[in-house]
């Protein structure tokens, strides 16, 4: 036979059962629409995160108190030494450093007037908005105070000021932060969240006043960014070096922006893939019908498969004919599963402007040949039983 002639019996069986084939169609879409939304979705949420963590930029380095343990019983006897505040300043003297930017965090009431709001407080120092690339909306952030201890200074964020001011002004005024008395000098603009935190619900204050308001004797972080010129890996030898010589020993951790991302990139990957292979369920379900509606159609047409085996036709020659129809149903299952998705993702995307929907093309090629593929291993087994049909006893079966 010729491929034409496959095709045009192919066609002509789906058409003489079209309430069976229709079924068929209904469960590979099903399944081929659950994998692509889902892939979509992950993949959306998988570049929305490591876009937000790309926003602070690519060249920095964070460093924590503390050296990771990957056993015994060192870590549990060892004293930390804590970060201090002149291990931050003394980064600053190393090459192609840029800016370096002490943290210590925590949450307090801020007060002005009766209005009262609990909210996270930020201590750190004069580089961080140039470092983390937040913009000042109005006034300046915290000054510089090196040198000497700073002065009670403050920084709101976009959400703290409309709260705490409304449309009154709020530079120049005086506020309570922890109980503590200090002068507004700057408002962030409006940041947005990032993974559920929100960036513009932060109060910043100098590093050294906020060491003293949550009693802390060490910085929780420092993050240093770096100049164009160096690679990550030999910033970061650098700055370990520096602290090893200070502290006496390596009891702090390093870690890159570089490696940050990877690791993120790879845990979200795993995750994506993840969540394709629940809406694979689907899938399975979909192959589980097709091997039922194929086994059924090989008992129907004993006849017919006996009567091609009379005039002349192989084995070969009928397992192929019904691999093609359990593999043109998975096909056309496929393009309406994909066009119902696609549907779908839009009609997301006008309800729900904020949702990450990241359509690629690559899944939605890889969704096709999965439902050609799930065609294909489907029909085999029902393929091959009608193959091996005796064409006297199926003749007979008339």
């Amino acid at each position: 036979m010729r491929s034409a002639d496959y095709l045009r019996l192919t066609l002509r069986t789906l058409k003489a059962s079209r309430m069976r084939s229709g079924l068929t169609v209904l469960g590979i879409a099903i399944g081929i629409c659950a994998v692509v939304l889902l892939t979509t979705l992950g993949e959306g949420l998988r570049l929305y995160v490591l876009e937000n963590f790309s926003q602070f930029g690519s060249r920095i380095i964070a460093i924590n108190p503390g050296k990771s343990q990957t056993g015994g019983t060192g870590g549990l006897l060892a004293s930390t030494r804590p970060l201090l505040v002149a291990d931050a300043d003394s980064l600053r003297t190393l090459p192609y450093v840029e800016y370096v930017v002490p943290v210590v965090q925590g949450s307090g009431a801020i007060e002005f007037g009766r209005r009262v709001r609990y909210t996270d407080i930020i201590g750190t120092g004069s580089e961080m908005a140039d470092a983390w690339r937040f913009e000042v909306a109005r006034g300046r952030f915290l000054p510089d105070s090196r040198g000497g201890y700073p002065q009670p200074w403050a920084v709101l964020g976009h959400k703290v000021k409309q709260e705490l001011f409304g449309e009154q002004t709020a530079l120049g005024q005086f506020i309570r932060v922890g109980g503590e008395r200090y002068r507004v000098v700057g408002i962030m603009a409006a940041k947005g969240q990032m993974l559920g935190f929100d960036l513009d619900d932060i109060v910043y204050i100098p590093v050294e006043r906020a060491l003293s308001l949550f009693n802390r004797t060490g910085l929780m972080e420092i993050d240093v960014t770096y100049r164009p010129g160096i690679s990550a890996d030999a910033m970061a030898q650098q700055v370990s070096q520096h602290l090893i010589a200070r502290h006496g020993g390596e009891d702090f951790s390093l870690i890159t922006q570089d490696e940050m991302l990877k690791s993120l990139d790879r845990i979200l990957a795993v995750l994506t893939l993840a969540i394709g292979g629940l809406g694979g369920i689907s899938l399975v379900v979909g192959a589980i019908g097709i091997i039922t509606i194929m086994v059924t159609s090989v008992q129907e047409r004993r006849a017919e498969i006996g009567l091609m085996r009379a005039l002349g036709a192989t084995q070969r020659q009928v397992m192929w004919l019904f691999l093609g129809e359990a593999t043109l149903l998975a096909l056309v299952g496929g393009v309406v599963g994909i066009l119902v998705s696609g549907l779908a993702l839009g009609g997301l995307a006008l309800a729900l402007p904020t949702l990450p929907i990241q359509l690629d093309p690559f899944y939605l090629l890889l969704a096709l040949l999965l439902s050609a593929l799930v065609g294909l291993i489907s029909g085999v087994l029902p393929a091959r039983r009608a193959a091996r049909l005796n064409p006297v006893l199926a003749l007979q079966s008339e």
